[in-house]
């Protein structure tokens, strides 16, 4: 398996690891409890807090996972494996985790810059752009 599939699996984990944080969050949130999340989840009340920066750092997520998967898989496909491409895949994971820890924790500016959260986006964003033109190149 090349160095960015290896990336990309863990990139699907952590996916699989958003809804651990946000549902204990919910779970934990007034009128929700652990019953009524493992029930058919009718009439809940709407998340907020933690539960739901983590919902929406989830859907980010999710959103930047298929361009890049289709990225990675794409590049696969032809042969493709360069110093650009695993750089562009070490970004990337950075920049989700970054993301995800500065979303979940509600963190909107970092050492007086703000907008930070968003400069990370940006920064996963031109690693992907960067990474798909390679595929042209090559």
């Amino acid at each position: 398996m090349t160095y960015e599939l290896s990336i990309l699996v863990v990139n699907a984990l952590l996916c699989l690891a958003f809804p651990w944080v946000y549902n204990y969050a919910y779970a934990k949130q007034r009128g929700v409890g652990s019953k009524r999340l493992m029930g058919n989840r009718d009439n809940l009340p709407e998340r907020s807090g933690l539960a739901a920066r983590g919902w929406r750092a989830h859907q980010n997520h999710l959103e930047n996972l298929l361009p890049f998967a289709t990225l990675v898989l794409v590049a696969h496909g032809i042969g493709l494996s360069n110093t650009v491409t695993v750089a562009c895949a070490t970004i990337f994971f950075a920049a989700r985790l970054a993301h995800a820890g500065l979303y979940i924790a509600g963190i909107s500016s970092l050492a007086g810059i703000k907008g930070v959260r968003s400069i990370v986006y940006l920064i996963c964003v031109i690693s992907m752009l960067v990474y798909g033109a390679q595929l042209f190149i090559a």
